[in-house]
């Protein structure tokens, strides 16, 4: 059965990349579920939810209102949630449930927008694609919906100067919640400004994200928003993921003539697989999340089964693979020559103790 997982856990699905773009936005987040999915997300899925709560809500459908697709007790809901909590913005995300009983979002929103007097931002995400194509989804609804060519033009009026924006960072991909810290860092003596979106800077920073001297994309999560600030807006962009284990860093130096696999999400692997061809290795990137044919090379694969995974480590030989510890557990360490731990917490749920700037 394609996408059963036999022995490697289940990866972040798309209604908690979703929920992971929202969470530092300033809104109102409900998950149209009936609680099991929001309980994913705030137990599993977003390691921010331990640090400081935020407003994340479920619908709590029961049988009969998804059978009967009661949309007006869900926005009867958060009209209540919306008097009592300050919100710039509510955003719905999708499950498996209302993707099962086609729920109408754009109805929804209309609905909800007229009965709470707040903007709302639906993302139909389904519970079946995985984390990358919910934050791919959601950052293309908020630019969409709040970055506009007025708002930009009265911020370029204001004369704010020279601004980077980096889309594509969640804890999801950089298994980190401090991680917007050191882009940060790595950019403030070039940019007046650095606007890490999801990581920190919310809707007021993203409504401004038009009149950005740049965009970086961090993951392919943000490759599509920064291609549509590019056809709106003429933002030029650059594909690049400056964040990196210490304990990475610190063997690339000692890898040399190599052959070597990179399992991590593509931009991230692709950042890395640059840094390892300047010491002569060959070097395969490999991943279960979206995989971007223009950033793919020719020996490069798409994982879509486990059985992907065994065959590729099995029939690869391998000198050494960078990846989640996770993905050890499913093959023999006869497979493989050495394994060096690169965290994704999409794929284990663990943190990375420590990270660095390339």
């Amino acid at each position: 059965m394609k996408g059963l997982l036999k022995v490697l856990s289940p990866f972040a699905p798309d209604q908690s990349g979703a929920a992971s773009v929202f969470y530092d936005m300033g809104c109102i987040t409900v998950i149209c579920d009936a609680g099991g999915c929001t309980g994913n997300i705030c137990g599993f899925d977003e390691p921010r939810w331990f640090a400081q709560a935020k407003p994340i809500f479920s619908a709590g459908l029961r049988d009969m209102d998804a059978i009967l697709g009661r949309d007006d007790r869900l926005v009867g809901k958060l009209k209540l949630v919306a008097e009592k909590v300050d919100a710039d913005f509510a955003a719905i995300i999708g499950t498996p449930v209302p993707a099962v009983i086609a729920t109408d979002f754009r109805a929804l929103k209309r609905m909800a927008e007229k009965r709470c007097g707040l903007p709302v931002v639906t993302v139909e995400c389904t519970g079946t694609r995985l984390y990358d194509r919910g934050e791919e989804d959601a950052y293309l609804e908020l630019l969409e919906t709040f970055a506009t060519a007025e708002v930009a033009d009265a911020t370029a009026a204001e004369g704010s100067g020279k601004k980077l924006g980096v889309f594509g960072a969640t804890p999801l991909d950089l298994s980190s919640i401090d991680a917007d810290k050191l882009i940060r860092e790595k950019y403030q003596g070039e940019y007046d400004e650095v606007f890490v979106y999801g990581m920190g800077d919310g809707k007021e920073a993203l409504s401004k994200a038009a009149s950005n001297s740049r965009n970086l994309v961090i993951s392919t999560a943000g490759i599509k928003a920064a291609e549509y600030l590019k056809e709106k807006y003429g933002t030029e962009y650059e594909i690049y993921c400056p964040i990196i284990p210490e304990e990475v860093k610190a063997e690339l130096g000692n890898i040399k003539g190599a052959k070597v696999l990179v399992l991590q999400q593509q931009v991230a692997a692709n950042t890395l697989r640059d840094e390892l061809e300047k010491n002569g290795n060959e070097v395969t990137v490999a991943s279960f999340f979206e995989m971007k044919d223009e950033l793919m090379k020719a020996q490069d694969v798409r994982l879509e089964t486990e059985e992907d995974y065994c065959r590729l480590i099995e029939e690869g030989g391998y000198d050494i693979v960078i990846g989640d510890e996770l993905f050890k557990r499913a093959v023999s360490e006869e497979s493989y020559g050495r394994w060096i731990r690169y965290t994704h917490f999409a794929v284990s749920g663990n943190l990375e103790e420590r990270l660095c700037v390339l």
